[in-house]
């Protein structure tokens, strides 16, 4: 066991001294550490009488940590937390709440949002481990082991960009030091200078795995060094110790210093969660720790000052017990969610009107009649979709491997880096998935980032951040925050490449509620729909086919938006309706000039956003053809096709007057030898041949 032995005298005196701290303040915090204790108590009172379902990871016993790293805050600095999060969320929401009468509302909502009831924090969508109180910088907590450093990194970088004074104060246990997440996030915030105070909560087990078996290093802030910053191990039970070294770290990173790491001794009274018996632990170890209980080394440092009497100490248990009933008799009467927040809060509201839709449609056929107008390649369209926004919007930047000198995927960003600086075009580590949580927490902060990841392949490498923060943040944190932010990234074969760098994944990303997906086949969508994706406040997953980017098509020279969500005919025709999206749209329309010589009129319908999806304009074509063609590039058995075939099967099923019929890829890795990569994916013979069988 590592435990720091309790300060002396004097050091507590000198501590409070150099802080110039008052009895007031020490007070707050003995009040607040109380009533972390009690509400944590009263937590895993009601699991045990199986009142309360569900997971929750008791915070008792490290408190101290909480409140003296939130006490070196400013009202407006930002925080992240974990699954562990309920003294982080009670130390900062009490400390912003500026009234008796609001810190009481604040434990109210906690207590409700705890037991999964509509008066919470989150209005009981996230429930203990996800609360959150973004509009007073509680950018909230995760499920996820080190899933909100990267998020950290991000607003940190925010802060940066906006050029404020912020900081961000990030808590993780001892676990999280040995994922990728860590690594690449001390990464990126030493690199970058960004002001950011990382916490580490080493409470001796990850679950049941106690630290010496995960390291080699007895103090995880010993790791600091790899990153060129300050590592520094604090006795995690006292309070004023935790305050002192995060105030030194805060006024670091608020003057340009950069990031800290700090590691705070610490220990979990209960288990990992509820179910976990301790076995692992002696009961000797427990009573050794318990010795140097926070509340007590509080309690005792009050004494020692002689600021604190039995009185006033018996005085303030009961004032604690008393918020904790109240805030039970809240949670209790708080109503269940009603059933109509099921499907609320998953995505940021759209801002598209009709107009706009008709503006674009009427902007469509204004292309296809004029001769005339400029002819650009896909990539251009994308350069100058990226640029008029940046100019736009001060808040949009771009963010990925190789985006500065070299313009990241086929020189898309080229020109951009000289044009807006080193800080509006950022080049990245190869760092997937602290790209992807950077970008998740800077638009969380304020920011409207452009994220490139090279290829579609190297987007699972990212998917945690993505999937559960990125796309599920709005919705687990009841529709209080919003996650603006484009994921750029390239898809597909063509290249003989093989298969780590060729695949069409974004079936991946349509699966998760909360992001949407985009497809564009020519330079007109890519630019419309690039320019409507950045102004979107959702998540974006948007995907450019490696073979599309020297393609050449029209696009008008004036300001205009491609609203998500709709599609486009291609081509219109009256025997079958084929319905495709992204490079398999050049390929559908040879396939449809072929059929045509032979009698068969062919409507294409272009996709253009998988998520959200357009399924009207496919009904209406499949009533006025009764017959449907998917094509896509992906894997035939997951593909996107199959759920757009899927709704068509649900929604026009007595329109149809042939079976379905769907040409993917081959479910194979992609292979290397360009007659394999060739049969691997769908050919005009092939969609040829389909349009047939569904016709004859």
């Amino acid at each position: 066991m590592d435990m720091i032995r309790q300060a002396t005298a004097e050091q507590v005196s000198a501590l409070i001294e150099e802080q110039a701290l008052t009895k007031d303040q020490l007070m707050t915090y003995l009040r607040q550490v109380k009533e972390i204790r009690a509400l944590e108590n009263n937590i895993a009172e009601l699991l045990g009488k199986a009142v309360l379902k569900g997971a929750s990871h008791l915070y008792a016993g490290q408190e101290a940590v909480a409140v003296g790293a939130v006490a070196a805050l400013r009202d407006d600095d930002l925080i992240t937390s974990t699954h562990r999060g309920h003294g982080h969320a009670h130390a900062h929401g009490d400390k912003a709440a500026k009234t008796s009468a609001a810190q009481q509302e604040h434990f109210n909502q906690m207590m409700a949002e705890v037991l999964g009831k509509s008066g919470g924090y989150c209005k009981g969508k996230g429930g203990s481990m996800h609360i959150a109180d973004v509009a007073h910088g509680n950018l909230g907590a995760t499920g996820i082991v080190a899933g909100n450093i990267p998020v950290a990194v991000g607003a940190a970088l925010a802060q940066k960009l906006q050029n404020t004074d912020r900081v961000v104060l990030c808590f993780f246990g001892e676990g999280a030091v040995n994922s990728g997440n860590f690594h690449e996030s001390l990464n990126m915030a030493s690199l970058w200078n960004l002001p950011v105070v990382f916490v580490i909560e080493n409470n001796q087990y990850a679950m049941s795995v106690p630290w010496k078996k995960a390291s080699k290093l007895p103090d995880a802030a010993d790791r600091a060094c790899a990153y060129g910053i300050p590592g520094q191990v604090v006795d995690g039970m006292d309070v004023i110790a935790v305050r002192a070294a995060v105030s030194q770290a805060t006024d670091r990173a608020r003057s340009g210093g950069g990031p800290t790491l700090i590691e705070a001794k610490t220990y979990r009274w209960y288990g990992h969660s509820h179910s976990d018996p301790r076995a692992y632990r002696t009961r000797e170890e427990e009573a050794e720790w318990k010795a140097r209980d926070p509340i007590t080394v509080l309690k005792k440092n009050l004494e020692l000052l002689h600021w604190l009497g039995d009185d006033e100490y018996e005085s303030l248990d009961r004032q604690v017990q008393a918020k904790m009933e109240a805030a039970m008799t809240f949670a209790l009467a708080s109503p269940e969610p009603d059933s109509k927040e099921l499907e609320t809060d998953v995505y940021a509201p759209m801002k598209t009107t009709q107009a706009d839709i008709e503006a674009e449609r009427e902007m469509r056929e204004r292309i296809r009649r004029d001769g005339k107008m400029r002819v650009i390649p896909y990539a251009q369209a994308l350069v100058e979709a990226m640029r008029e926004e940046m100019l736009r919007d001060p808040r949009v930047f771009i963010m990925g491997e190789d985006v500065g000198l070299y313009g990241g995927a086929y020189g898309a960003t080229r020109g951009l880096s000289q044009e807006f600086g080193d800080w509006r075009v950022l080049d990245t580590p190869i760092s997937e998935a602290t790209i992807a949580g950077a970008a998740v927490g800077a638009a969380m902060a304020g920011m409207r980032p452009i994220a490139e990841i090279m290829y579609v392949d190297f987007t699972p490498l990212a998917m945690d951040q993505l999937a559960n923060q990125g796309a599920k943040n709005r919705y687990m944190f009841g529709g209080k925050t919003s996650v603006p932010m484009v994921l750029r990234t390239e898809g597909g074969a063509g290249r003989a490449i093989a298969a780590h760098h060729s695949q069409s994944l974004e079936a991946l990303w349509t699966h998760f509620p909360g992001i949407y997906v985009v497809m564009p086949a020519t330079p007109y969508d890519a630019k419309g729909l690039l320019k409507a994706a950045i102004r979107d406040d959702n998540p974006v997953m948007f995907i450019e086919h490696k073979m599309l980017y020297k393609e050449k098509g029209p696009v008008p020279e004036e300001e205009y938006v491609i609203p998500l969500g709709v599609a486009d005919v291609k081509r219109e025709g009256k025997d079958v309706t084929l319905v495709t999206y992204s490079r398999m749209v050049l390929r559908a329309l040879e396939a449809a000039e072929a059929l045509a010589k032979e009698g068969i009129d062919v409507e294409v319908v272009d996709l253009r956003t998988l998520k959200p999806l357009d399924i009207d304009t496919i009904i209406r074509s499949v009533k006025k053809t009764g017959r449907f063609v998917g094509v896509t590039e992906a894997y035939e058995n997951t593909s996107f096709i199959n759920e757009v075939m899927a709704q068509v099967n649900d929604l026009a099923f007595d329109w149809l007057d042939a079976p379905m019929v769907r040409v993917a890829a081959a479910n194979v890795p992609v292979p290397r030898a360009e007659i394999l990569e060739d049969l691997a994916i769908p050919n005009v013979g092939r969609i040829v041949a389909a349009c047939r069988k569904v016709v004859g």
